[in-house]
């Protein structure tokens, strides 16, 4: 999969923790765009690895999914509670590499949306990502967190 589609973030929408999105509050000015974990290390998405992914936020819950990468693609994913499993068994196409999420984090960042937040271990690879697409809309917004992840060794 090359990209995260917005039906598949609609969907993946889950399970988001109130404190994601508590940054979203008054201290920042109105018409600019939140960019926090601009100061993350270089890191290199490695062409193998695994992580497990929730997301919320927007309607639909989406629990966790263990996911494996190989040569940069998606192999296996593994829902872990039922909108996990859902969503491995609907929509196996859409579920991304970490690489897809910065992808998406990017182009959130490239068309100013209102809320570009991210957090990143100390190897530089994503633990979370909050996204809000447009202050004035509702459901829009988008929340991962990305746990346990494992680089293959190679």
């Amino acid at each position: 999969m090359t990209t995260v589609t917005r039906r598949a973030l609609a969907l993946a929408s889950a399970v988001l923790l109130a404190g994601l999105l508590s940054a979203c509050g008054d201290d920042q000015p109105e018409g600019k765009p939140s960019v926090q974990g601009l100061t993350m290390k270089e890191w290199s998405e490695p062409a193998s690895y695994s992580y497990t992914l929730e997301s919320g936020g927007g309607e639909a819950p989406v629990g966790p999914i263990r996911i494996t990468v190989e040569d940069h693609k998606v192999t296996e994913a593994h829902g872990l509670d039922d909108t996990g499993r859902r969503v491995d068994r609907d929509l196996p196409d859409d579920i991304p590499t970490l690489g897809d999420l910065l992808d998406e984090l990017g182009r959130a960042r490239a068309e100013n949306a209102h809320i570009t937040e991210a957090d990143y271990a100390s190897d530089g690879h994503p633990e979370r990502i909050s996204l809000d697409w447009d202050e004035n809309t509702i459901h829009d917004e988008i929340g991962y967190i990305i746990s346990n992840y494992v680089p293959e060794a190679g």
